[in-house]
């Protein structure tokens, strides 16, 4: 006669999870503001670190490349180290994203949020 409920507690348990992983989400959120990383150019000639949220902290430019009229290499290792930078947050930020949703049971690859 009560059979229908059942699927009540099911749902209370999926609310439960739910609750968890918003809770978990945000945390990680907020990790990511602490996760630093560095991307680079010109073998090293610059540097820019950035956290794992993509917002760009510093740049180190080492001042042997400020010399004559290369003023567009410096602007272009600029830009490529910064990207660097920007795609080193994004694949940490998935991998973070990975470890926590990993007992889910989604399906590989998939990427969240959506």
């Amino acid at each position: 006669m009560l059979k229908g409920l059942g699927g009540l507690g099911d749902m209370a348990k999926m609310m439960k999870q739910a609750q968890e992983m918003q809770g978990k989400m945000a945390q990680m959120q907020e990790d990511l503001e602490n996760v630093m990383v560095t991307g680079e150019s010109g073998a090293g000639l610059v540097k820019a670190t950035a956290t794992a949220k993509g917002e760009l902290k510093s740049l180190d430019i080492d001042p042997s490349i400020f010399n004559g009229d290369d003023k567009e290499v410096v602007e272009d290792l600029i830009l490529a180290a910064i990207k660097d930078a920007q795609s080193k947050a994004s694949e940490k930020a998935q991998e973070e994203m990975s470890k926590m949703t990993e007992g889910l049971g989604l399906p590989p690859g998939m990427k969240l949020p959506f």
